[in-house]
This record gives C-alpha cells, sequence and structure tokens, in this order.
C-alpha cells in the first residue's frame, strides 16, 4: 500500500508560484508514475500533470502547460510540481496520485493523497 502526503498549498496572487510536494511512503516508489490531480469547488476532479517512473516521460492538461512543471526524485520518493505564473481558475484542490503507467496516472490513478488546498487570489 502506497501513501503519499501532500505540503506546499497556499494562498496565492495571480501571476505568483508555488511549489507543491508529494511524500511517498509504502511501496517501491521508482516502480510507479506519479502526477497530479486537482479539484475545484463545484467541478470534478481533472488530470493537471503526470510524470512516468524513469522521469523521461511527463503530461500536462492543456490548461496548465508551459506554466506548471512536474518533477521526481526516486532516491527521495518525492515528486514536485512547480507552478508558476498562477490564475484564480488554478484554485482548487490537488492530489497527488500514484500508478503503475503515465496512462493509468493520468486517467484512473490506484493511489491518492488526502489533497493541499491552492487559492489563487485575483
Amino acid at each position: 500500500q502506497v501513501q503519499l502526503v501532500e505540503s506546499g498549498g497556499g494562498l496565492v496572487q495571480a501571476g505568483g508560484s508555488l511549489r507543491l510536494s508529494c511524500a511517498a511512503s509504502g511501496g517501491t516508489f521508482s516502480r510507479y508514475a506519479m502526477g497530479w490531480f486537482r479539484q475545484a469547488p463545484g467541478k470534478e476532479r481533472e488530470f493537471v500533470a503526470g510524470i512516468s517512473w524513469s522521469a523521461g516521460t511527463a503530461d500536462y492538461a492543456d490548461s496548465v502547460k508551459g506554466r506548471f512543471t512536474i518533477s521526481r526524485v526516486n532516491g527521495k520518493n518525492t515528486v514536485s510540481l512547480q507552478m508558476n505564473s498562477l490564475k484564480p481558475e488554478d484554485t482548487a484542490v490537488y492530489y497527488c496520485v500514484a500508478g503503475s503507467s503515465l496512462l493509468v496516472v493520468t486517467t484512473t490513478p490506484r493511489y491518492w493523497g488526502q489533497g493541499t488546498q491552492v487559492t489563487v487570489s485575483s
């Protein structure tokens, strides 16, 4: 069983930056693709970014391409999401996710963290 714990959320003004981190435990981290989903108030959860187990491939939602960057450090069992040029519409609870492949992570991740709130003020 993989446990995921997010950190780094908070309140930021539009145009600002935040960096989310996720610490994984309970499994072989390097075997899993990792990613991030988000859920805004009144909306369904949506895929944000994903990265393969080797960090060789990444995928992003169109809404965040060019602004967000996902990375991982297998030796530290961590995955991060650098968010730049934040917009009010990025306001959501952000969830760290893990799965057996990048395709799984982008669609139906097996493991979910508890989430961290990101609020972008206008």
